[in-house]
């Protein structure tokens, strides 16, 4: 890429919530975030509607993965995630329905320093299905979302004084 290096630090701060009067769905002013495509002739990741959370990400390149195959279909873009925020990516709510295709592990989650010039992003993906699925160059794959975090830090106890809620998996009766 012959893009300078993203610096994550220049994003401006947190947006500010509002409601659009004429939907009533919530919206959000947007903050700047930096960005590289790797492939300059397909179009920036894009939100598809006012209310959506998740912008989507396209594939960089045709790509077949095979019966029982795991890939990793390139996004097409390096992001520079915000100070105070990680970029979760995760499937479109349609493909494993449509393309018999799943995130393996759920969620990816892009960590604030992850955006050097050869950071593209990646989207894991299973093929669950018995034939070969292809991909096609410039289809949304997945979807990212800015997420708010903090950092713990940790204070070790020897023991909890909070009574069990009953073990793995069980939140009471």
């Amino acid at each position: 890429m012959d893009n300078d290096r993203i610096d994550a630090t220049r994003a401006t701060d947190r947006p500010s919530a509002a409601t659009d009067t004429g939907t009533g769905a919530s919206t959000v002013s947007p903050f700047q975030v930096r960005i590289a495509r790797v492939d300059k002739d397909l179009p920036l990741p894009a939100y598809h509607s006012v209310g959506a959370a998740g912008f989507d990400l396209l594939c960089r390149v045709d790509w077949t993965i095979g019966p029982g195959e795991i890939a990793l279909l390139p996004a097409n873009v390096v992001v520079a995630t915000p100070p105070g925020y990680m970029l979760l990516v995760a499937a479109r709510s349609s493909t494993p329905r449509r393309k018999g295709l799943s995130v393996p592990h759920g969620i990816g989650v892009i960590d604030q320093d992850y955006c050097g010039p050869e950071d593209e992003i990646h989207v894991q993906v299973y093929n669950f299905t018995s034939v070969p699925v292809t991909v096609a160059r410039g289809e949304r794959i997945a979807q990212a979302v800015f997420v708010r975090i903090d950092r713990a830090a940790w204070l070790e106890v020897d023991t909890m004084d909070t009574p069990t809620r009953g073990g793995f998996g069980s939140t009471g009766p």
